[in-house]
């Protein structure tokens, strides 16, 4: 029986995992299509004199299937490190260690913060529990109360999201939220995820993308990089998909049994040829993404902390995280200079994406020494990095128009949408992996199992990102 031929989008881990895995299971013959010259999307990495950055700060988490982590641990080998977190958040002016610590807390952290928190614990204790509504806000005052949702997640929601919390849906604290009660909070407190440990590539983050999408050419992938998809033509009467890309002044069709689309589910819709109803054409318009600027700031000296990330919850700090990427593996290499990466969300378009590098920068260098951890030194370079689609946002109601979309979508045959900007989804590498590997599993016999998927969607549901 030949295999049929399945032309999947997007580079990412989603991508590049599903094109390993039909390989490897020998289910399809595949041609990914990726519109950078690099894999691994938001995840991926990129080499800056001497130095691999990520896009912003990523960590292979112990949460990872043991199937995929067994895979990965295969294919990178000595690359990839298991380390000790070395994070800390700044919290009401004092920095605490992250993943937080009993002793350091009882050390540290701020004394009026405390009894707010052991007082809304009381509360919560001995008074009938609230409803919890439907807002991010009304979701985690109910479980966390009032002062740990003023003083740390209701700044960080609006920073990371550029929203009022009470704007937000209530699904958007449930997936970003692990720690989402007291009881989970404790929990957490007393023995953290991975013990506090994670997994991290030699080369960067992006390793990960870069290893799977080698393993996938080696088994018989053909991955087309620095093609852009112009148009996705659905098939006639049965027939097969017509894939228009591009490359500069170069064209190609790519015929196709199914697509397998990784690229935000909005952009894929709009792609469609003929395209969708207007009601669906009306929902792509209602969903939105966070956008964010990396700034890169390179300085003179081997090493800035030992910490790998500083996070900021306070409005008045611009980023939400700095990393140090050298610290992130352990490298030594180069001697002498290391570089800093700050995360900036914003709205494309607005001043902080409109900003030029050195004056970003500048804001950069401002919010650090306010932190008590100012530069040694000005930085001997400055650059950015844009990312149009960071984060999604979950507004109030944004069910509907998803729902919407995501069944007309579903409702084409021979096209799948997964992956986190597939599925318009809060996950990190390990669930974007699992969904490739659960899209390789319910191809049986040339045949894509929808029943199936379903169940694996709802699984998909239950994920809740790991910080």
């Amino acid at each position: 029986m030949s295999q049929p031929h399945i032309v999947i989008l997007g580079g990412g881990p989603a991508g590049v995992g599903a094109a390993f895995e039909l390989r490897r299971r020998q289910r399809a013959r595949v041609t990914l299509v990726e519109q950078q010259t690099a894999v691994g999307g938001n995840a991926g990495s990129f080499l800056h004199n001497g130095l691999w950055l990520d896009f912003g700060s990523h960590r292979l988490h112990s949460a990872s299937d043991p199937r995929i982590l067994a895979d990965i641990k295969a294919l990178l080998g000595d690359d990839l490190k298991h380390q000790l977190r070395r994070g800390r958040i700044r919290l009401r002016g004092r920095w605490l260690k992250f993943p937080l610590k009993p002793a350091d807390l009882l050390l540290h952290l701020d004394r009026g913060f405390a009894l707010g928190i052991v007082r809304d614990m009381v509360r919560k204790a001995v008074l009938p529990k609230r409803p919890e509504g439907e807002t991010f806000a009304s979701v985690l005052e109910a479980n966390l109360g009032p002062t740990i949702c003023e003083h740390f997640y209701f700044p960080y929601a609006r920073k990371i999201w550029g929203r009022d919390p009470a704007r937000l849906s209530g699904i958007q604290a449930r997936k970003r939220v692990t720690a989402g009660s007291f009881g989970k909070l404790l929990k957490r407190l007393v023995k953290s995820p991975g013990a506090g440990m994670f997994y991290y590539p030699r080369e960067g983050y992006g390793q990960i993308s870069r290893v799977y999408a080698d393993a996938a050419r080696t088994n018989g992938a053909e991955l087309l990089m620095g093609w852009g998809v112009e148009k996705l033509s659905r098939p006639a009467n049965g027939g097969t998909w017509s894939v228009a890309v591009r490359q500069g002044q170069d064209r190609r069709t790519l015929v196709a049994d199914e697509v397998w689309s990784t690229i935000p589910v909005t952009v894929a819709a709009r792609m469609m040829d003929p395209g969708p109803p207007e009601e669906v054409l009306a929902a792509t318009r209602t969903i939105e993404y966070q956008a964010m600027v990396l700034v890169y700031l390179e300085l003179d000296v081997g090493q800035f902390t030992t910490t790998d990330a500083h996070y900021f919850p306070e409005i008045s700090v611009s980023a939400t995280r700095i990393s140090e990427p050298k610290n992130y593996f352990g490298v030594r290499e180069p001697a002498g200079r290391t570089i800093l990466c700050a995360e900036v969300p914003c709205t494309v378009g607005d001043r902080l994406w409109s900003m030029g590098d050195e004056e970003i920068g500048r804001v950069i260098a401002d919010d650090l020494a306010r932190s008590g951890i100012p530069l040694p030194r000005p930085p001997i370079g400055v650059f950015t990095r844009k990312l149009r689609q960071a984060y999604p946002i979950y507004m109030m109601g944004y069910e509907q128009p998803l729902t919407r979309l995501d069944q007309w979508l579903d409702s084409i045959p021979g096209f799948l949408s997964y992956g986190r900007q597939g599925l318009f989804a809060h996950d990190n590498t390990h669930h974007a992996l699992y969904m490739a590997y659960s899209a390789v599993d319910c191809l049986v016999d040339g045949k894509f199992d929808r029943a199936k998927w379903g169940e694996y969607r709802t699984i998909f549901a239950t994920h809740v990102v790991e910080d």
